[in-house]
């Protein structure tokens, strides 16, 4: 369920009282799930995977893909739907990536390791999505 702009908690303390404990520290916090037991580390489900936080529709299943890195990959988003941030953070520049409508934390993004022809791998926290399965 997507949340109307005007539906979104405007305080910390508004998205600590919607979201559980785990999902605040990674969405609001900046915080990264362990490797390996996410959810949607291993899915195959073809559908749409939506921001936990606030709904909006981010990365298209079909973008996925394994990378063997712990985390959900994609190596596409939804135009518009994902912002990138320099996260300087633990000693090392990387690029952040936050939801567009919430700015909530997804996971970060890199370029240049050839796994896929785009060349990117959005690696995203799972408790940051819910995915939205086709109809059959």
């Amino acid at each position: 369920m997507s949340l109307d702009d005007s539906e979104l908690p405007r305080t910390e303390d508004e998205w600590r009282v919607r979201l559980s404990p785990e999902e605040f520290r990674v969405l609001r916090e900046h915080g990264t799930e362990a490797p390996g037991i996410g959810e949607y580390v291993n899915t195959k489900t073809p559908g749409v995977y939506h921001c936990r936080a606030c709904g909006l529709d981010l990365f298209p299943s079909d973008a996925k893909f394994d990378s063997h890195c712990g985390w959900p990959s994609f190596d596409d988003a939804i135009p518009g739907r994902v912002r990138e941030i320099e996260d300087r953070s633990m000693g090392m520049v990387r690029t952040e990536i936050r939801c567009t409508r919430c700015d909530s934390h997804l996971g970060h993004v890199f370029t240049g390791e050839g796994f896929t022809p785009k060349d990117t791998r959005h690696c995203v926290n799972s408790v940051s999505l819910r995915l939205k399965p086709h109809d059959s």
